[in-house]
């Protein structure tokens, strides 16, 4: 117990404060210098989450652009209200819009026409001219320019936009929503405003509703949510996107949804709370309810990069509406927004997805979030998930990192992290929520490179030394082993079941004999390399090089329940690795690359063995010899990997092919041998009923059914002549018809060489 906490106990307690540091900025107790860092981290996740996402094309809304076009062929901007009028004309009357929001504000009367000068004239100058008043009067409905846009907009689903200021109070507001009567003097936190820049009083009656566009940015400057809801005195007024998806939607209120608390002083936690948890639109058949976040905010879903292209949204130029160029059913039944484009008329947006987007995009951007009910948001209870997550992961991390090795380190670290991210992306997707996730990330990274500094300042030099005195002779796996732990471990030989394997080139002379030196060193260096990066990534030990031959096993030093199934899964990636590399071989001009493997398992002794001059960590065994055997047999059978019975027994996962019924040399008993084909789940019906047939093929052969076998074994063949297994077979049947085994015949296979 004292050498276990001299090992761990700092590492602990280090690992625990840093957890600490990380809950109680969670918990806001930090300076707000590193609150803001941590905060701006998450809004980088946020943006890059959102610019990563592929674009969302809105049919359901348009947007007419007054664009440097339109300038150009209409006049400067602001237009005379007649040309407005004529636009409001043509998109109701001709495309048969579903309803219209102005980003633009009408705050100022229009007197393009010289009415309001001729008006003047008539009651000072030139009031004694005959008849002049009179014929002003039956003038006014064509020259009053204002009057002409009040006409098109009564009876019409127009939202007109205005903006909210600090002091000036110009025009007139819309009825708000709501008021602080409506909310029974609930404190609600919300964005006040004392003044108002708003449109002219009979515009305003005239249109349906109005809504301000005001845009609420972040400390660094990018517009990344919007009050749905700002206060002017006691009323609460809505924003242009409301208004204008509210109207689309045929909604005649906005009404406010208060926090539902369940405690015994439910009102005095709703008071104090200071919010809305929700708005909602008197929509039917049910109503529309509309999240919102602190100072009645939602978060700005953007659907793509913007632009005057039209990356989510038809931009139509303003010119071509004017003159009727566009399609009417490229409009019929939309929402359309009309804003400016131009840049010159300072109506662009810094957001994360670009630094100059149109300010009109972003309110079409709100409108299809409300029209889809989808909305973003950062629930109420993010601080306390983002504290249990903090404490939770630091907590196991200090646990695992102290007691895992730098790859392992790396490992868990990294399979936290993406855990942790995997988890705020699911959140983000599914739940539509946005959860913090850099305070756990840089916690993570924290522990990280804490422990990795641990381990190689303060155990760096304990590990070097067995790799000093070992490394030489000791296979590396047996040396990360020891280097874990060097007090304890011991190289003494010891009785343990494994799995062993034995890998050979097949027809390697006639290869060496037709390659230069040089190519039959890379050859052999590819050939190894390859097969040795398969055993090793299966958690194999590399015993030796024999030649051309690889050995290895499975099950130590390192002790492995599944060892032969990592031996049999292996076996099966060498042969598709040989395959691959065979490919390369022939397009160089070498010869063609084929092997054999033997596996098999059984209780061997496996330790530190070898003589005074030279020594390794091997093993030695009746099992291992075995191993040896079936691989020189391969090549009888046309098998890639034969194993033993032991081997199949343990790694019942796979499905194999039997093979024979064999004594090998230095056996006395017989063995059975099989094919392994793959994992059981993986294989096909189809090679699942061949299976059956080659089986019942064998077991009517070995009954000396000659003629039944000889038939089943033919139609196999048929269906694969490149096995090398039915010709073997046909071959012994006719040999048995000629010379008939007995009926004692106990069908083995007799193998006298090695």
């Amino acid at each position: 117990m004292k050498q276990f906490l001299s090992r761990f106990g700092w590492r602990w307690l280090i690992g625990l404060s840093l957890t600490i540091v990380a809950s109680l900025q969670v918990l806001g107790y930090l300076p707000e210098t590193a609150t803001d860092l941590i905060d701006q981290a998450d809004q980088t996740i946020y943006d890059t989450r959102m610019r990563l996402g592929p674009p969302e094309f809105d049919s359901r809304i348009a947007i007419v652009s007054i664009d440097e076009r339109s300038l150009a062929e209409v006049g400067r901007w602001p237009w005379s209200r007649e040309v407005v009028a004529r636009m409001v004309d043509r998109l109701f009357d001709k495309y048969k819009i579903k309803a219209l929001g102005f980003d633009v504000t009408f705050s100022e009367p229009d007197n393009t026409s010289g009415y309001a000068t001729l008006t003047s004239l008539a009651q000072n100058e030139l009031r004694d001219v005959p008849q002049l008043d009179e014929r002003l009067r039956s003038l006014k409905s064509a020259l009053d320019y204002d009057a002409r846009l009040a006409r098109a907009l009564r009876g019409r689903p127009v939202v007109l936009g205005y903006y909210l200021s600090p002091n000036l109070k110009k025009g007139m507001l819309p009825p708000p929503v709501f008021t602080k009567a409506d909310l029974n003097d609930y404190e609600v936190d919300a964005l006040l405003a004392a003044g108002y820049e708003g449109n002219l009083p009979e515009l305003q009656k005239a249109a349906i509703s109005g809504g301000y566009f005001n845009a609420d940015f972040d400390a660094d400057g990018l517009l990344r949510s919007t009050p749905l809801i700002m206060r002017v005195g006691d009323g609460y007024y809505e924003s242009l996107a409301l208004a204008t998806a509210r109207v689309a939607l045929g909604a005649t209120r906005v009404e406010p949804v208060m926090f539902q608390a369940t405690s015994i002083n439910s009102e005095e936690f709703v008071r104090g709370y200071g919010m809305l948890e929700a708005v909602k639109l008197n929509t039917e058949p049910h109503g529309t309810l509309i999240p919102v976040e602190q100072f009645l905010k939602a978060r700005i879903q953007y659907r793509s990069p913007g632009g005057a292209q039209g990356g989510a949204y038809r931009y139509f130029s303003a010119a071509d509406i004017l003159k009727g160029k566009v399609k009417p059913e490229e409009l019929e039944g939309r929402i359309v927004l009309v804003g400016t484009t131009a840049p010159g008329l300072n109506d662009m947006r810094a957001t994360p997805v670009k630094a100059d987007y149109p300010g009109v995009e972003v309110h079409a951007n709100l409108i299809s979030s409300i029209l889809d009910n989808n909305f973003k948001q950062r629930p109420d209870f993010v601080i306390g998930f983002n504290f249990i997550q903090v404490l939770l992961i630091g907590l196991l991390l200090t646990l695992a990192l102290s007691a895992l090795s730098p790859l392992w380190s790396i490992l868990v670290s990294a399979m936290t992290a993406l855990a942790a991210i995997g988890f705020n992306s699911w959140m983000y997707q599914a739940n539509n929520y946005v959860l913090p996730v850099a305070t756990t990330l840089l916690l993570i990274l924290g522990l990280f490179i804490f422990n990795v500094a641990w381990g190689y300042l303060f155990e760096y030099r304990k590990g070097r030394a067995i790799v000093n005195l070992f490394g030489e002779y000791v296979a590396p796996e047996l040396v990360a082993e020891m280097a874990k732990d060097p007090q304890s471990y011991s190289m003494e030989g010891e009785l343990r079941e494994l799995t062993i394997l034995f890998s050979d080139v097949r027809g390697f002379t006639t290869i060496s004999e037709g390659l230069e030196p040089n190519a039959l060193r890379e050859y052999v260096n590819l050939y190894l390399t390859a097969m040795s990066e398969d055993i090793r990534g299966n958690r194999g030990t590399l015993d030796k090089y024999i030649g051309d031959a690889v050995m290895a096993f499975w099950g130590a030093p390192i002790s492995l329940p599944n060892h032969a199934s990592l031996a049999v899964k292996t076996a099966l990636q060498m042969q598709d690795t040989a395959r691959r590399l065979n490919e390369d071989f022939v397009a160089r001009g070498w010869p063609p690359l084929k092997i054999g493997i033997g596996l098999n398992t059984g209780e061997v002794r496996v330790g530190d063995m070898g003589s005074a001059v030279r020594r390794a960590y091997t093993v030695m065994g009746d099992p291992v010899n075995l191993a040896s055997r079936l691989e020189g047999i391969t090549k009888t059978y046309g098998a890639g990997i034969v194993v033993g019975q032991a081997t199949r027994d343990a790694a019942p996962e796979f499905l194999y092919r039997e093979l024979d019924l064999v004594r090998v040399k230095g056996k006395n008993e017989p063995v059975p041998i099989f094919e392994p084909l793959g994992l059981a789940e993986a294989i096909d019906p189809a090679a699942r009923a061949d299976l059956e047939r080659w089986h019942d093929a064998l077991r009517m052969m070995r009954s000396q059914q000659w003629d039944a076998a000889q038939n089943a074994i033919e139609k196999l063949a048929l269906a694969a002549p490149l096995d090398g297994l039915y010709p073997l077979y046909l071959e012994r049947i006719a040999y048995y018809r000629e010379h008939p085994p007995g009926e004692d015949w106990n069908a083995v296979t007799v193998f006298d060489t090695k």
